[in-house]
């Protein structure tokens, strides 16, 4: 028999239609068309997708898992999707909540390049968490970008990634940002002796991402930013293979348009293809994310998965210093801590704020 893996899907429905319902999505994610239709026994016994297991988990919520064949991925990443929630993902009362991969398929996507372990060699925080900050806003041109970058560099901190908004717009192309930010950073280490690795944000088609990678490596980038929705998820893989040097943090832009449990979304399914650091809404922010999905997905994000290494959850959305004791806490020190807008709001304060928000992350105690 073939092997398969196994969908998980939340499902809306009444007692009396969630076994038919079971079997269309079972239908509709292997073979999408009557089985009547079909007379090919290969197809019937080792294509056709199976419902394994139905189990109410609510008043009218079902909990579903479909054995899908995995010949029918053959590895390539967006057929990963596409068998896992592609026709069904339209349906109404259906959410994909989570996979049971077999290890020769698991094994067959790329997983992190540098994983945490990676990225604690690349900044040098052996135990603590690690601090983050983000260009904006979008308009500036690269010297003005390069002059925040340097501000915050001076305070010490870890990593400063592009708004994921910034591309490769007329009033800050991709390589003179690039430039522009990397001569201030290596400035500002050559006269404080700390390294702040900038993370620049890369769009287009693979060609052109392509060619901003290259161009990015040319000059010194350790790790870069993408948003895999709009760059696309096979893109995503591809360059993750391609440049097996480089850090790979995810932006979640557009991703809401998924009904996909997000602890799968990002915690795995992004981490699978690659994703060193996944960033994510926090709850409490300007999202909508509550405690038990963020402490969900920042557990599959770090869990052991084989031989997929582990990646850094990156909370952020709307965050202040204020909370960096109670994020610490809740996601303890395996997490990049992203300050975005409020640090940038500080205007003249920004070295001071920034070198105070490294502290209070350094001092933290862990349990």
């Amino acid at each position: 028999m073939s092997e398969r893996l196994t969908a998980i899907y939340h499902v809306t429905a009444d007692a009396a239609s969630i076994a038919a319902r079971a079997r269309a999505i079972a239908v509709e994610q292997s073979v999408e068309m009557p089985l009547e239709g079909i007379d090919d026994p290969y197809v019937l016994d080792h294509i056709v997708g199976r419902v394994a297991h139905i189990a109410e988990v609510a008043p009218g919520r079902y909990e579903v898992r479909i054995a899908l064949a995995t010949a029918t991925i053959a590895a390539d990443p967006g057929q990963l999707f596409n068998m896992l929630f592609g026709n069904t993902s339209i349906q109404d009362g259906v959410d994909l909540v989570d996979v049971d991969l077999p290890a020769t398929l698991r094994d067959a996507f790329p997983g992190p390049n540098l994983g945490i372990a990676g990225l604690r060699a690349l900044t040098g925080a052996t135990a603590r968490a690690l601090t983050s900050g983000a260009l904006k806003p979008q308009g500036l041109p690269p010297a003005g970008l390069a002059a925040l970058a340097a501000r915050m560099a001076a305070g010490g901190i870890d990593l400063i990634k592009d708004d994921h908004g910034l591309a490769d717009q007329p009033y800050s192309p991709f390589t003179r940002r690039v430039d522009a930010v990397m001569d201030a950073l290596d400035t500002t280490a050559a006269r404080t002796g700390h390294r702040t690795h900038y993370l620049p944000s890369l769009s287009g088609n693979l060609d052109a991402m392509r060619a901003q990678l290259r161009h990015a490596i040319g000059r010194g980038v350790s790790a870069v930013l993408i948003a895999p929705i709009i760059a696309g998820i096979p893109s995503f893989a591809t360059l993750v293979r391609e440049f097996p040097t480089i850090g790979f943090m995810t932006h979640p832009t557009l991703s809401g348009i998924a009904r996909i449990a997000p602890p799968l979304f990002y915690g795995k399914l992004f981490r699978l293809l690659g994703a060193d650091a996944v960033v994510y809404p926090n709850h409490g922010g300007r999202f909508g994310y509550t405690q038990a999905t963020c402490f969900a997905l920042a557990a599959a994000a770090r869990a052991p998965w084989g031989g997929i290494k582990p990646c850094l959850p990156v909370p952020a959305g709307g965050m202040t210093q204020a909370r960096i004791p109670e994020m610490l806490d809740f996601y303890g020190p395996d997490t990049i801590v992203l300050i975005g807008g409020a640090l940038l709001a500080t205007r003249e304060r920004l070295t001071a704020e920034v070198a105070e928000f490294v502290a209070a992350v350094a001092r933290h105690p862990f349990a």
